[in-house]
């Protein structure tokens, strides 16, 4: 009799320890801290050559130079301002290692009316200004700035603007200016554009449908700048970029125009504070390395670190500005 009780304990024993054993499995499972450190996507929403594409492959280059993350790729999802990639993002509940590069751009393609917002996302980080540039093939009439806007002016339906996506910070630009010389934002003749090179090639093209002056960050212009095919007519920044001879609308006596490009990357929504917290270690440790500085410099940003619940707080108030701003220039 006693054999069979002992018999009993120890079968009763090996199915707690063995239940046990499930648990602990289970809870490994569930535990995603690190994942990030291991490997880690940044999505670019956006085709590859252009702005948010540079984001994502300069934090690339920087993380995978300084071993912070072990394995890191960049992904594209490209269209409708950014926020193609943000619906993808935002159906990753609770995945821990991905991010993805944000701006400006975003928040004009989520006002004009996207299923999501970056509500949807988890905000990890502001990387840093990008400033935009107003430019012309190196063959037109305009030689400066107040050449196009006196044309414009007189035409406004005649002089077609090109830029990026539709409510973007392109956009916006273009209305600023708009405003600042007296048009109506609804006279605006705008041509949105999938990326840096196709405005580029519009610009330099002199085909039916093609533009007359181009928006865009100074990086999509800067080649052609430098082999002397696209006159750079007034860059929107505080000060002139480093190196580079271009004046900017301060000078030329349109204080108005003023919208700067900030970059940041937001997580997915639902993941945890601890993988949060990792991501954002991860991101304030690459801001820090030679090669994140010298991407910095070499692409005329200017470093504008934030991040957390500060973020969070930046990126609510831009968005009411921004979606503000496109009412008031009737673009939205």
């Amino acid at each position: 009799m006693a054999t069979k009780l002992n018999i009993k304990a120890i079968a009763g024993t090996a199915v707690v320890l063995l239940l046990a054993g499930f648990a602990v499995a289970d809870a490994r499972d569930t535990d995603t801290s690190g994942r990030a450190r291991a490997a880690l996507t940044v999505m670019a929403p956006a085709a590859a050559g252009g702005g948010w594409d540079l984001v994502a492959r300069e934090t690339q280059q920087a993380l995978r130079k300084n071993k912070i993350v072990s394995t890191i790729q960049v992904s594209n999802a490209p269209g409708a301002g950014g926020t193609i990639g943000l619906s993808q993002l935002a159906r990753m509940n609770g995945k821990p290692d991905i991010m993805m590069v944000t701006g400006t751009v975003m928040l004009g393609g989520i006002a004009r009316g996207s299923e999501f917002s970056l509500e949807d996302s988890t905000p990890i980080a502001r990387l840093a200004e990008d400033f935009e540039v107003i430019a012309v093939s190196a063959d037109s009439p305009y030689q400066t700035l107040d050449d196009f806007l006196t044309a414009w002016k007189a035409d406004p339906g005649g002089i077609p603007i090109g830029g990026g996506s539709a409510g973007g910070i392109d956009h916006l630009v273009a209305g600023e200016m708009a405003q600042a010389i007296g048009m109506d934002g609804s006279q605006l003749k705008y041509t949105p554009h999938s990326g840096g090179g196709q405005l580029t090639i519009s610009l330099l093209s002199s085909a039916a449908g093609t533009v007359n002056v181009g928006i865009s960050g100074f990086n999509d212009f800067r080649d052609m700048i430098e082999a002397g095919n696209i006159r750079p007519l007034a860059v929107v920044a505080p000060e002139r970029l480093p190196g580079v001879d271009i004046p900017t609308m301060i000078e030329l006596g349109y204080p108005e125009v003023d919208l700067v490009n900030w970059r940041g990357l937001v997580g997915a929504p639902g993941i945890s504070e601890a993988d949060r917290a990792d991501l954002i270690a991860i991101v304030t440790e690459m801001v820090e390395t030679p090669e994140w500085k010298a991407a910095v410099e070499r692409n005329r940003w200017k470093e504008n670190f934030l991040a957390g619940e500060e973020f969070t707080t930046f990126i609510n108030e831009e968005q009411e500005s921004i979606s503000a701003l496109l009412k008031e220039l009737g673009l939205a």
